[in-house]
């Protein structure tokens, strides 16, 4: 009898340590990592998290009517890091940028009459529809990213999770023209610069290593520093070893969060830094197992 309860006991223990390892996930094998990097008119934040990780990438919206700070969205999602996320407009604070989360599309641009009744925005709107986005697919045991057309295919043997939309992608190439972004007329002058991606400004990205190495990114301002382009971006990324990166809304809407810390990219005539309310973000989380890397 003595034997017995003995088994029952060890059997007991061994269920509750496997309860606990399903319910809880491992740690991650490579940490998060933070940098920045002063350069000649910026400062830029950069968050690595490793494909070898347990964290995850995914995007948050705030309610209708009610934009959030970045700061407001890691407190209630008790995010790890964060950076700003899609377009949207500040005037009845609807989506310009598809979102996708947990498989259902939460936001649609096709629903935000400012954007799909425009005058001046019909001859673009087919390629507005189908910008760039960051997605997280479910393939069989494995969590895959990528930066990919909205109207392209989900691969084989794959589900979509997460997608947020903003652009233009800008690596492997820059996609401003074809997706809109900036415009010319017959004589080489440019007619449409919708998020002035010629021009410095503060930016916010989000890369992808060839071995998919996720990195948020983004460029701040500060007195007498005023950003980046699109272009000085992209050359960047790819220094870092990026082969894919997305441009995210940016301007006054750039910001990034890292352990307890938030950085704002716009800064006012005396330097303040300026702090928006988003539409949407993209936050660091760990996973659980159907979520993370095997």
């Amino acid at each position: 009898m003595r034997y017995k309860w003995s088994f029952l006991l060890a059997l007991g223990g061994f269920i509750a340590f496997l309860i606990h390892w399903v319910t809880f996930p491992a740690r991650s094998q490579t940490p998060i990592s933070y940098q920045t990097y002063e350069q000649g008119n910026s400062s830029v934040h950069v968050v690595t998290i490793p494909s070898d990780s347990n964290y995850i990438i995914t995007p948050k919206i705030s309610p209708p009517g009610n934009l959030k700070t970045l700061a407001s969205f890691v407190t209630e999602h008790n995010a790890i890091a964060a950076i700003n996320g899609g377009y949207f407009d500040p005037k009845n604070t609807k989506t310009t940028s598809y979102i996708t989360q947990e498989g259902n599309l939460v936001a649609d641009p096709r629903l935000n009459e400012r954007l799909i009744d425009n005058p001046n925005l019909k001859p673009y709107l087919g390629k507005i529809l189908n910008r760039a986005e960051f997605r997280r697919y479910s393939c069989k045991s494995k969590t895959h990213y990528d930066i990919i057309f909205r109207y392209s295919p989900i691969p084989p043997n794959c589900q979509l999770e997460d997608a947020i939309g903003a652009g233009p992608r800008i690596l492997p190439m820059d996609t401003s023209v074809k997706k809109g972004f900036i415009a010319y007329d017959d004589d080489g002058n440019v007619i449409r610069n919708a998020i002035g991606g010629t021009s410095p400004n503060a930016r916010s990205a989000i890369a992808l290593t060839e071995k998919e190495d996720i990195m948020l990114v983004m460029v701040a301002q500060s007195p007498g520093k005023k950003g980046m382009s699109l272009a000085d971006l992209a050359s960047f990324l790819r220094d870092l070893g990026a082969v894919k990166a997305i441009n995210l809304d940016g301007g006054s809407s750039s910001a990034i969060h890292y352990q307890g810390k938030t950085f704002y990219g716009k800064v006012d005539r005396e330097g303040n830094p300026i702090i928006r309310s988003l539409k949407s973000v993209l936050l660091v989380k760990i996973g659980t197992l159907s979520q993370k890397r095997p």
